[in-house]
């Protein structure tokens, strides 16, 4: 590889996602031994902001593009400008974050350039002049070493794999403006409005989770509202559950996470799913609550640093993973732990 190496910045309203910072410091891993160079691409509205801020990481060119067709997030218009962008630097390695976006992108970038993807990488070096690629296989029980023999390589990174580069805001560049490749008439995906979602902690950058699973239901102390069949009275029976883990999150200013299990039962929506069809999180200290621990729930979280189980089933298999497990009702156990928690952290 020649070392020239574009990293995707994912930003919203001039703001970069923070993994988006950590792709770029592993870009930095590479770019130093392979005596490459290491540029960045911002889009969307507000794009400059970041783009003259990403000099503070050492970098040595930041493009960006604030055209009008960029404003709303659109798959095609934003992968024109990454492919024409790629096409025109002729770089042989592309990093994007593992964000909804940087995903898209990094396919569509792929089928557009003819390169090949490592997705989800952990770690990166150079060997013999090739790239090799740690990533997680079978949900996360294994990691492989995989190369990539298709240019350019296109390559997205794990949440919280790699550690943001130091900032110096003595370093200061002047980024250059690309052109929007697609008018607007030909953008076949039009942005008709917006709804505002819960706020809360960001799930895929918090450094706590508390999540729950089905079993936040099974509490034979809640009697649900006259009137609901059985399916409305399971779901209520759930809201209330995870009204539990709301508080507990709320004390350690943690992220609400949830199992498929207990999204498809519609106790909480989709966006605090974790798992292998949901967010992949990696924070320091992941608590799960009434979580059975499926296979495809460990693949999005089983690289947190520290893994709290709380579980009736003592055979389930969250607790082989857990490194703190406690068999028996979160009903009975969660409410004294978070004001133990409380009391705590307000002293």
């Amino acid at each position: 590889m020649n070392g020239k190496i574009l990293v995707y910045i994912d930003q919203f309203k001039g703001e970069a996602l923070p993994v988006s910072w950590e792709a770029l410091g592993a870009a930095g891993m590479l770019g130093a031994p392979a005596g490459g160079s290491v540029s960045v691409l911002v889009l969307g509205a507000e794009s400059r902001r970041v783009a003259e801020q990403a000099f503070q990481f050492g970098i040595q060119q930041a493009y960006y593009c604030d055209d009008a067709t960029l404003d709303d997030y659109r798959p095609d218009p934003y992968a024109a400008v990454v492919t024409a962008a790629a096409r025109a630097g002729a770089y042989d390695v592309l990093l994007f974050p593992t964000t909804v976006r940087g995903r898209e992108q990094a396919a569509l970038s792929a089928v557009e350039l003819g390169g090949g993807v490592m997705p989800d990488v952990t770690a990166l070096e150079v060997s013999d002049g090739r790239l090799v690629a740690t990533r997680p296989v079978y949900a996360g029980k294994l990691l492989a070493e995989v190369v990539c023999d298709a240019a350019p390589v296109v390559i997205t990174t794990r949440v919280r794999a790699f550690k943001k580069p130091s900032a110096d805001p003595a370093l200061k560049g002047e980024p250059v403006r690309v052109e929007a490749a697609v008018p607007e008439g030909d953008i076949r995906i039009k942005v008709t409005g917006y709804r505002q979602a819960e706020a809360g902690v960001s799930l895929t950058d918090a450094n706590v989770v508390v999540a729950g699973g089905r079993g936040v239901a099974n509490n034979p102390a809640l009697s649900p509202p006259a009137g609901l069949d059985e399916k409305a009275a399971e779901i209520w029976r759930g809201e209330q559950g995870f009204k539990l883990i709301d508080e507990l999150a709320a004390v350690l200013g943690a992220a609400v996470g949830a199992s498929r299990a207990a999204v498809d039962a519609g106790y909480i929506p989709y966006e605090h799913q974790v798992g292998q069809t949901g967010k992949i999180v990696s924070p320091d200290l992941y608590i799960a609550l009434g979580i059975s621990g499926a296979i495809q729930h460990q693949a999005g979280m089983r690289s947190s640093k520290v893994i709290v189980a709380i579980n009736k089933d003592p055979d389930a298999p969250i607790f082989k993973l857990a490194r703190f497990g406690v068999v028996g009702d979160i009903y009975q156990i969660v409410p004294p732990l978070t004001e133990e928690f409380r009391k705590r952290l307000e002293k």
